[in-house]
């Protein structure tokens, strides 16, 4: 398999449908842009206030005066535009917005969202995700299935303060893809290799599984 965050957003890069306007959260979300095919004319918005992210620059060809909203080095795409925060926001809140791709630190079968604090450890702070998975019409979250001490982060009830509440649609990891329905996380697709008994022990949410479950592209 191919590096894990990549394989991920490589995954989530295949909800984008052509002429999409979208959002992507900082960290391993922000590798989605490289993923995106140019003839699905996808634009990207960014909260510091413009529209028109392009792939990650190569090394050594980075602007300081081009970032993303995490300060990173991003690049623009022809016909990108800048405006300020305020505008910028009002898209996001305003439900302008296609697909917004974002981290988590927990989701729960409800499809709530927690990915901005733990208790007492320091953060930057939410950001804008807040407006952006209440305002965009589709929210993907694209993580690693488990924390770096192999528990879950998919719950049956989020643990720590929530970002929002049942905003999530899909969740797309190195192990599989999953929807967020009313009855519950429905397993729609498996990594290679990966059994649906491997997933669920990873899970603390009673996975669904429908009798057709698709292979992750990778």
């Amino acid at each position: 398999m191919a590096d894990i965050r990549d394989f991920i957003a490589k995954r989530a890069a295949d909800f984008f449908e052509v002429g999409d306007l979208g959002n992507l959260g900082i960290g391993l979300p922000t590798l989605v842009a490289n993923y995106l095919p140019p003839e699905k004319n996808v634009l990207l918005h960014s909260e510091n206030g413009f529209i028109g992210i392009g792939p990650t620059p190569e090394e050594g060809k980075e602007d300081k005066d081009i970032v993303n909203a995490g300060g990173m080095p991003v690049t623009y795409v022809p016909g990108a535009m800048a405006f300020d925060s305020a505008f910028s926001f009002a898209l996001a809140r305003g439900g302008h917005v296609d697909v917004s791709v974002l981290g988590a630190l927990e989701v729960d079968e409800r499809g709530d969202l927690a990915n901005w604090f733990v208790p007492g450890k320091l953060v930057p702070g939410m950001g804008g995700a807040m407006d952006l998975v209440v305002g965009a019409k589709k929210v993907i979250i694209a993580m690693e299935h488990t924390q770096r001490d192999g528990s879950p982060k998919i719950l049956k009830k989020c643990k720590l303060p929530l970002t929002a509440v049942g905003v999530v649609n899909f969740i797309v990891t190195e192990l599989g893809v999953m929807e967020v329905a009313k009855e519950g996380i429905v397993l729609r697709e498996l990594a290679p290799g990966v059994t649906v008994e491997d997933i669920q022990a990873k899970t603390e949410a009673t996975l669904i599984i429908p009798e057709n479950v698709g292979v992750m592209n990778g």
